[in-house]
This record gives C-alpha cells, structure tokens and sequence, in this order.
C-alpha cells in the first residue's frame, strides 16, 4: 500500500511538471504573438500617420503590398491610389511576419533569463538584423525605396523595436544582459 501512495505522489509530481512547462510554453507563444502584434500596430500606425500629413493615407501598405504580390509593379507608384485589397494582404502577411519575430524574440528572452551571457548576443542579433534589413531593402527594393522614404522605413523599425522591447520589458522586469 505504501508503494502504491509513493506511485501515485510521483505521478502527481510528474502531472505537476507537465503542466507547469505546458504553461511557460503557452507564455511564450502568447507573449510572442502579443509583441509581433504590439510591433506591427506600431509599424502600421506610424505609416498611416506619415501618409495621412502627406495627404495620401494607405498609401505606404498599398506601395508595399503591390510590391510584394508583383501587380502593378511598372505603374508610377507616386499617382498610386489606396488599394484596400493590396492594403489588407500586405496587413495580414506583414502582422504574420511580426508575430513570427516576436515568436523568435520570445523564446531567445526565455533563454536569456535561464543563462545571463545569451542576452547580450541577443541584442547583437538584434542589431545585426536591423542592418541586415535595411542593407537588403536598399539591395532588393530599390524602386520601392524610390517610392517610400527610407528614413521612414528605419524610423518605423526602430519604433517597433521599442514598443515590441517595452512590451517585453513589462513582461520580464528582471531580466540582466551580461556580455
């Protein structure tokens, strides 16, 4: 009888475990969808501020989404007119892209709380994607570049990654990056 008590308590300890690792997954994913979400928002309201002063509001997503699905891609973009189509693919793909980020950014903080020195590769991986962004956008994007101003696309990036960071700072108060 007593074997079966100390049989049932390990099971339980083991349920236990199971269930609290369940849930620091489930965190993760939330936090990361939260973020990407949160980053997203911040990309989107920016643009649409910056359009709506220049007087033309949805025109940066409609630039981007026509880019992204090859239509009207030889049209001159300057005399381009909102396209909610083009507008709501490139919402729906350019969200999805940041959730996968924030996904990603979660789990490397997850890893970064458990061992100190991995945060601050984090922030180099950081730095080194924000580069490695614009270095391809000038590279690969030229014509939309000629379109959108740059500066903009780098502001709104870094606007993201401070919402996306101060989300994530909430979220994790004691988190240190050791070199």
């Amino acid at each position: 009888m007593t074997a079966q008590t100390g049989a049932t308590t390990e099971r339980a300890s083991h349920t236990e475990e199971s269930s609290r690792a369940s849930r620091d997954v489930t965190r993760l994913y939330q936090e990361g969808l939260v973020a990407g979400l949160v980053g997203a928002a911040t990309v989107a309201l920016w643009f649409l501020i910056v359009d709506s002063i220049q007087g033309r509001p949805l025109y940066t997503p409609t630039i981007l989404g026509a880019a992204l699905f090859h239509r009207g891609a030889a049209a001159p973009w300057l005399d381009t007119v909102p396209n909610f189509e083009m507008v709501l693919m490139f919402t729906w793909v350019h969200g999805l892209a940041f959730v996968v980020v924030g996904g990603i950014v979660a789990r490397l903080l997850a890893l970064a709380e458990r061992q100190p020195s991995a945060g601050f590769g984090v922030l180099m991986l950081f730095v080194f994607f924000e580069f490695g962004f614009i270095a391809a956008a000038m590279l690969l994007a030229e014509p939309v570049l000629r379109a959108l101003a740059w500066p903009a696309i780098l502001v709104a990036n870094l606007l993201a990654a401070a919402a996306m960071g101060g989300y994530f700072w909430l979220r994790h108060p004691n988190l240190r990056v050791q070199p």
